[in-house]
């Protein structure tokens, strides 16, 4: 019976995911909020379906029906989150509320299935972390003056990574961390969203050479600073997002085409110098050949997506945990394996959607600080999830990367419901512009029909009515 339950599970498990992927890009025909209502509704129920039938498999497999109630916090958790977003910031987005709490649900069922102590603490950092999250929106609409934080957004982001660089632990040959009272922190997941905000304070009113060149030295610095602390795959994601937005405020595609030049020669460089990178990159070429050393990540990771097929092996069935850091960097990889890699296709597309979303928000923002923020957070989420699933797939070398919401770690979880919040926040300030742009344009069709041919005819006539009037009386 168990085998059963099982073996049919996959498939139903994958066609719901499957349509819940199909009803986060659906909501895109429709421009007005108002008008998806029932999307979102559909979107709740599938998530609701998906998450319950995991682990309903996952207490089949293991004969503890324990896990039953660990999935009732988390539904309870979700929901709420779904529900207080909605009722406490109506004017917000709800398909990147749905698709943030998908994602985690999914982060749930695989970290659960790898390992029920680790799941455990990241349902925690989840719940305190949607309570930070829940008050963003507000500061982020009602604070006017984010925009003229310059030079402190500047400092904070140096000083977090300067901090790491001198104080910070060790963690596989790389300075990324820092503990404050037993709880351990990366200050490079905090420092992109603050790193963003610098860029887009720094260029949202000016464009001009001078500004565009004192923002690329305090960005090299940046840089800089995550590369002497051996952290290369933050150092790219900066890069890489103060090129794309400086590309966007300025619309010259010379800035672009430096960018791509000197990335390429510091990626040579890169190579030349740190002997780490030199492993990753001939792991990546060709991972066969040190099958039991450097390239044994990869291999096992690729095994695991091919052994997974369509539907999967079922929860409890693939052999995930021998990939080593599997609930990290390659999450992806037992995603794929034991619940298939139609589910992890569809898994992408929502992150994609989300993406997607991000992008609409920002080009319907007029203010060009607000613009820049969605715009720099949407590609620093977009370019993480690449680097995660492209380096757990052989795409590219790895970057040693989070995959966001979904792998296990607080910072990065704790970092990414902050950006969704702060996209939340901007959804209502593009609401907030809307709405004085319709009033706006209602006064100038006012005075455009004021100041029409037949009101000047008619106020004409009104004239020529009161002098007759006046005439008459004075002949009387």
């Amino acid at each position: 019976m168990e085998l059963y339950i099982t073996e049919i599970s996959k498939y139903v498990i994958a066609l719901l995911m499957a349509l819940y992927a199909y009803e986060s890009f659906a909501v895109f025909r429709f421009r007005e909020e108002e008008r998806r209502g029932g999307i979102y509704t559909r979107q709740n129920l599938l998530m609701l379906a998906v998450h319950f039938s995991c682990f309903m498999v996952i207490c089949f497999e293991t004969g503890d029906i324990s896990y039953l109630f660990f999935y009732i916090f988390q539904q309870i958790v979700l929901f709420a989150t779904a529900v207080l977003f909605h009722m406490i910031y109506p004017e917000t987005n709800r398909l990147i509320v749905n698709n943030m709490c998908m994602l985690l649900s999914i982060g749930f069922v695989i970290l659960t299935r790898l390992s029920y102590e680790k799941a455990v603490k990241q349902f925690v950092i989840v719940a305190v972390s949607i309570a930070v999250a829940m008050v963003i929106p507000f500061f982020i609409h009602k604070l006017k003056f984010l925009k003229k934080l310059k030079w402190f957004y500047a400092l904070a982001g140096i000083g977090a990574l300067g901090i790491v660089l001198i104080l910070g632990a060790y963690t596989y040959g790389s300075k990324i961390s820092y503990s404050i009272g037993g709880i351990t922190f990366q200050p490079s997941e905090f420092v992109k969203i603050i790193f963003v905000f610098f860029v887009a304070s720094a260029l949202h009113e000016s464009t001009g050479f001078l500004d565009v060149f004192t923002t690329a030295v305090i960005a090299g610095v940046h840089v800089i600073i995550l590369v002497v602390s051996k952290d290369l795959g933050s150092a790219l994601i900066f890069f890489v997002v103060y090129v794309l937005m400086v590309f966007v405020a300025t619309k010259n595609p010379l800035y672009l085409l430096a960018g791509a030049a000197g990335g390429s020669g510091a990626a040579v460089i890169a190579y030349r110098v740190f002997s780490h990178v030199q492993v990753r990159v001939q792991a990546w070429k060709d991972p066969w050949s040190e099958i039991d050393s450097a390239g044994y990540q990869i291999t096992q990771s690729l095994f695991a997506i091919g052994s997974g097929g369509w539907f999967g092996m079922g929860l409890f069935e693939g052999t995930p945990e021998s990939i080593p850091f599997v609930e990290a960097d390659f999450i992806f990889s037992a995603v794929a394996e034991e619940l298939g890699i139609l589910f992890a296709m569809c898994m992408i597309l929502v992150c994609i959607s989300c993406f997607v979303m991000f992008m609409d928000i920002s080009m319907r923002l007029h203010d060009s600080f607000y613009r820049l923020i969605a715009f720099g957070l949407g590609v620093t989420y977009i370019f993480q999830v690449f680097l995660t699933i492209g380096g757990g797939s052989k795409f590219i070398p790895l970057t040693g990367v989070t995959l966001p919401l979904i792998s296990y770690g607080g910072s990065s979880v704790l970092t990414t419901l902050i950006m969704f919040s702060i996209i939340e926040g901007l959804c209502m300030i593009k609401e907030e512009e809307q709405e004085e742009l319709t009033i706006t344009k209602k006064r100038g069709k006012k005075a455009v029909i004021e100041d029409g041919p037949a009101m000047k005819k008619a106020r004409k006539k009104r004239g020529k009515s009161r002098e007759n009037e006046e005439s008459d009386e004075v002949i009387e």
